[in-house]
């Protein structure tokens, strides 16, 4: 008994002879069709879906070697950021691929945890493994690499590279004037980690923010970030610490919303409220800020769509569409929800 090719088990491979077969055509009008290759526009659009159903129903996938050997490309990105599952490189990454595999690109991630000698040897691998172009997440590039290269938060102006960066000035003025505008002006600061490539311009920002408004940056009420620790817990220690010194502050504007949650969990377990006693601001807009407890009011970083402005750059220069810009500014966005609130009368 002769089986219906459709009956073919669902992990067998169908070449592009069996599919031009199944259609009764030549192979080439079908890879025409597939590739969309400009021949294809004499084909007629009757017979194109008649070979697009085909492909579709006998689960058809086109050789990925084949087409890179005959292209000579690799259709492959290499995305390296400073740890994997993090909040904010989870969400940078995620817009990324959703743009990557949407143009049919593969990408290779690595983590190189700030280690400047790691850093430059993955990106040594991934161009030896064929990328055709390098993303970085929360990486400054200090040399040219032999690829295009779009860094997001990247602060160094390197030949060859795109640095995707917010408004860090803005991002400021929106956190500290709604701070000021509530009545606040004993702030403490929780400063970002010395290698996060964010951490010096975010801060120098800050601080000409604040003399602008008439805000006291105290030192007393400033503490640092130090660890590579994604997790509340490095904030809570140091805001913990913080309120032991007995230096009162009426709110908090935190480096991320991670640390943020932190800081939220110390000021409560020392029997204060937020925000009737103290308010917190966090930054980056990460999925939990929203739904934690009380809800996070931080400066939002479109994080997914820098992930996407990333990869589309990066695609528009591999693919020669585009000549590319040293940089690309994003604009960020005050969101206001239940950990900030005025000062109470004393």
């Amino acid at each position: 008994m002769t089986k219906d090719k459709r009956e073919r088990p669902a992990t067998q491979v169908v070449t592009l002879k069996e599919l031009a077969e199944h259609v009764g055509l030549t192979k080439g009008t079908v890879s025409a069709v597939l590739n969309e290759s400009p021949s294809s526009k004499a084909i007629p659009q009757h017979t194109k879906d008649r070979i697009l159903a085909a492909a579709r129903e006998l689960n058809y996938r086109p050789n990925f070697f084949a087409r890179s050997l005959r292209k000579k490309r690799t259709y492959t990105v290499g995305v390296i950021t400073e740890e994997i599952g993090d909040p904010y490189g989870g969400m940078v990454i995620s817009g990324a691929e959703a743009f990557l595999s949407e143009q049919k690109y593969f990408f290779l991630t690595v983590a190189h945890r700030h280690d400047a000698n790691l850093l430059q040897q993955y990106a040594g691998i991934l161009v030896s493994r064929g990328v055709e172009g390098i993303i970085t997440v929360d990486t400054s590039l200090s040399q040219t690499l032999p690829v295009p290269a779009v860094a997001i938060a990247g602060h160094k102006r390197v030949k060859g590279v795109t640095n995707i960066v917010l408004d860090h000035t803005r991002a400021a003025h929106l956190a500290l004037e709604h701070l000021f505008e509530l009545g606040h002006r004993d702030i403490a600061f929780v400063r970002g980690q010395p290698f996060s490539s964010d951490s010096a311009d975010r801060w120098r920002a800050i601080e000409k923010t604040a003399a602008e408004i008439g805000i006291r940056i105290r030192p007393e009420l400033t503490v640092q970030l130090d660890k590579d620790d994604p997790s509340p817990m490095h904030g809570h220690a140091l805001v913990k610490n913080l309120m032991s010194r007995k230096h009162s502050f009426t709110a908090l504007f935190a480096y991320n919303d991670i640390s943020a949650i932190g800081a939220i969990r110390a000021i409560l377990e020392a029997g204060l409220r937020v925000p009737e006693d103290v308010s917190v601001v966090g930054f980056d807009d990460i999925r939990d800020a929203a739904y934690h407890v009380p809800s996070l009011t931080t400066v939002r970083q479109p994080l997914r769509k820098m992930g996407e402005i990333a990869a589309q750059s990066l695609v528009e220069r591999i693919e020669g569409r585009k000549e590319y810009p040293t940089e690309i500014a994003i604009e960020p966005e005050l969101v206001v929800r239940e950990s900030t609130g005025r000062v109470r009368s004393s």
